[in-house]
């Protein structure tokens, strides 16, 4: 299949997103205002759904230990990963078309400069990510009616509560620095958290928030060189499988049966997600650190003939389970149309990350 990459954003619109600030993302504690239902069943007849049984069964025997499963004692030089990643990538890393930036001056040391916060803005976000998936899975836990639905969810619980604590370890014994959440990823979190409606959690977290996850973990693991970093990102992407599947196994039985209306407000929801998970990637975080302006860095991701590629390969995941939630064809097609004009729709058919189910990490 031949696969296009359309630009995303253009001059002026960049230049805006890249100018946002981080909402007070360096505070240690965030807190936002929900209302939901904590709902019990006292049915606890199991079997009524029995791919949530399958997905919890293969949770209960696939669990490892961030402390002793992993090779931490692994020597990682990030200096070095990041001069090679630049060797890979130097076609990207051009002057052309950058006179008059900053760009146009820099040298070996600026961009080794450049990749090592770039791997620790987006180490960073993942650990915020996991973060956010543990309050939300917590929440649905809490709220969902369905005894199978909220024993899986336990142990997404403990998967996520890993996941926060290796990504963590990772940054703090073999980075160089930590980010704050970016703004587009914390405003998307505060609200899946806030919605009341078990199902727009879901949607938020399980399908959207945890595919585009599965599509980031499985692009970092096939270019990074740093063994430790692949093992770990293996043993993490075997664990978002299976909670992707989680969130689409449950929607089908209900999306099957909402109205026109309320389709078309999930629809939406899916779409805006998607929008500000891909601008996350911006790394405007990155630039300010560097002392590089809005205008200047939206100089440089026109130029980058990488960054196309990269921001529509992340709806790898998503687009596939949108289709087999029904919601890409609902009503008028409306989210068909928005895919399509984003170049996402090449994915539709893709293997949805499912694949992961029931293997080991090992």
């Amino acid at each position: 299949m031949s696969l296009t990459f359309p630009e995303l954003n253009h001059g002026s619109d960049l230049t805006r997103l890249l100018s946002q600030s981080n909402r007070g993302g360096d505070a240690l504690v965030h807190a936002v205002h929900s209302i939901a239902d904590a709902t019990f069943t006292w049915d606890y007849a199991k079997g009524a759904r029995p791919g949530l049984g399958k997905l919890y069964e293969k949770a209960k025997v696939t669990q490892w230990n961030a402390t002793t499963d992993l090779p931490w004692d692994t020597d990682v030089d990030q200096e070095k990963l990041a001069a090679a990643s630049l060797q890979q990538f130097s076609g990207a890393m051009t002057a052309d078309g950058l006179d008059g930036t900053p760009f146009a001056r820099w040298g070996d040391k600026e961009w080794i400069r450049f990749a090592i916060e770039s791997e620790n803005w987006t180490l960073s976000q993942f650990l915020h990510g996991e973060q956010g998936a543990l309050v939300c899975t917590a929440k649905l836990a809490e709220t969902v009616p369905w005894i199978d639905a909220k024993l899986f969810a336990s142990t997404q619980v403990m998967d996520e509560a890993r996941h926060v604590e290796v990504f963590g370890r990772y940054l703090d014994a073999k980075l160089s620095g930590h980010y704050p959440v970016n703004p587009h990823l914390g405003a998307l979190l505060d609200d899946i958290i806030a919605d009341r409606r078990w199902d727009m959690t879901y949607l938020g977290m399980q399908v959207m928030v945890e595919g585009l996850a599965l599509a980031a973990f499985g692009l970092m693991r096939a270019t990074t060189t740093e063994p430790l970093l692949e093992q770990l990102l293996r043993y993490v992407m075997a664990d978002e499988a299976r909670h992707v599947a989680f969130g689409v196994l449950s929607l089908k039985e209900l999306y099957a049966g909402l109205s026109g209306p309320e389709v078309r407000e999930r629809q939406e929801f899916a779409y805006e997600a998607a929008i500000r998970m891909r601008d996350r990637f911006l790394q405007q975080e990155v630039w300010d650190r560097l002392g590089i302006s809005a205008a200047d860095a939206a100089t440089f991701l026109e130029q980058d003939p990488l960054r196309p590629m990269f921001t529509v390969s992340l709806f790898s995941k998503i687009v596939p389970n949108l289709k087999k939630l029904g919601l890409l064809d609902a009503g008028d097609g409306w989210l068909r149309q928005r895919f399509g004009e984003i170049g996402a729709l090449q994915f539709e058919d893709w293997d949805d990350g499912s694949g992961e189910l029931g293997t080991s990490p090992e």
